[in-house]
């Protein structure tokens, strides 16, 4: 099965906008164009629903249920039970709540373990609960190719380590991470996992339920919806951490690490990833349950950005002016490139803009992964990163355009 780009493509305004005829974008990691299912969510909830939800009158019965709905869908998608899922302002306050949580939780001496491949959001948070006696490993990359060895991970393994920390592709490395194996490692030991999914889930949906981890976080805007948290945090776990809610909401799982209120509007929109979901798998004749449907069509998008990416890689790993960061084979990494010049990353982002190619350059909040793999974070790197609305014609453009300027 085939992806149908062009119908892809039909369900996104921004390639309607004429400011944007040309502009081939490869700035996805750092956020995705939004569907049309979402803007127009949001849209009717702001004209019609925009008043306290779940009070009995009809408009705001109307935004409760699109909220409800919301949860209901995703959780399905991702193969978890409705109130496993939570809505927050990011993944990074997600993130830095659950941290709070494992303060109270943990005892001076027992360990979390943390990779130096990650995001700073999924980091920095724990690591700041050494100031608190927990003892915090460290998972180091290769410093030559970015890769998280398993192997690495057993050793540090024992009975103090509570929680494992991960990303399921890294934003600068790219690769692919065993969740699975990975999950049944530290669960084998007695530890929870902590997956960061922010830069894979863009790239279809996973199954989480399938995958194992206690907790997996990503963000909305990445995943073609609004500026939302998204998190997973499985009964087991949730129901043994501290509430970090009002307290009379302590008996709600999804409502114990969203201490905020949650944006009515735009986690009724969230709704609308789900119908594009939908969309694709119809239009592709997929049919099953919502999971099913999910992974199919997570495995179309794949598909297609595998096939798109590895001339990109191809044509970077015979560039002796560059250095490519993470895997050389597509299979093995999502669409997000990142590579090492001698020149600061911005400053060829500026002049691809000149070509028509949105890219971007700088630390994207990677630092230890860059630092690790000795690329200075003050020049930083030239991140190309594209999802499954990307044209071959556009991939062109921006090889065309890196052969002028490199």
């Amino acid at each position: 099965m085939v992806l149908d780009v062009d119908f892809v493509r039909a369900q996104f305004p921004a390639f309607e906008v004429p400011i944007l005829q040309g502009q081939a974008f490869f700035e996805n990691a750092g956020g995705s164009y939004t569907s049309r299912f979402v803007i127009d969510r949001l849209t009717r909830f702001y004209r019609e629903r925009k008043v306290q939800p779940y009070a009995p009158y009809e408009a705001s019965r109307l935004g409760g249920e699109e909220m409800d709905e919301a949860r209901a869908r995703l959780a399905a998608m991702l193969g978890v039970e409705t109130d496993e899922l939570s809505f927050g302002p990011s993944t990074t306050q997600n993130t830095y709540v659950l941290a709070q949580a494992f303060r109270q939780w943990l005892s001076p001496g027992e360990a979390i373990v943390v990779t130096d491949q990650d995001h700073e959001a999924n980091s920095g948070p724990w690591r700041r609960l050494a100031e608190d006696g927990v003892e915090i490993r460290e998972w180091k990359i290769d410093p030559e190719t970015g890769h998280l060895e398993p192997a690495r991970l057993e050793q540090l393994l024992d009975e103090t380590v509570r929680l494992v920390c991960f990303p399921h592709c890294s934003n600068v490395v790219g690769e692919v991470n065993p969740v699975t194996e990975i999950t049944a490692m530290a669960h084998a030991a007695g530890a929870f996992v902590c997956v960061d999914g922010v830069s894979y889930a863009p790239h279809g949906f996973p199954n989480v339920g399938e995958l194992g981890p206690d907790i997996y976080l990503f963000s909305s805007y990445k995943t073609y919806g609004p500026h939302q948290g998204i998190m997973v945090i499985r009964r087991a776990l949730g129901e043994q951490l501290p509430n970090q809610g009002h307290f009379f909401n302590a008996g709600t799982l999804y409502k114990r690490f969203t201490p905020a209120g949650p944006d009515h509007a735009q986690v009724a929109a969230c709704a609308g990833m789900a119908d594009y979901v939908d969309l694709l798998a119809g239009h592709h004749g997929i049919a099953g349950n919502a999971a099913a449907r999910t992974a199919a069509v997570h495995d179309l998008m794949r598909t297609h950005e595998t096939r798109l990416l590895q001339p990109l890689l191809d044509y970077l790993k015979a560039k002796n002016s560059v250095r490519l960061l993470g895997p050389a084979d597509a299979d093995a990494r999502a669409p997000t490139v990142a590579i090492e010049l001698d020149e600061p990353g911005e400053a060829v982002a500026a002049r691809l803009a000149g070509h028509g190619v949105m890219a971007g350059g700088g630390d994207f909040y990677a630092v230890r992964a860059l630092e690790a793999m000795k690329v200075d974070p003050a020049k930083g790197v030239l991140r190309m990163s594209f999802t499954h609305y990307t044209t071959e014609a556009e991939v062109q453009q921006l090889i065309d355009a890196l052969e002028t300027e490199l």
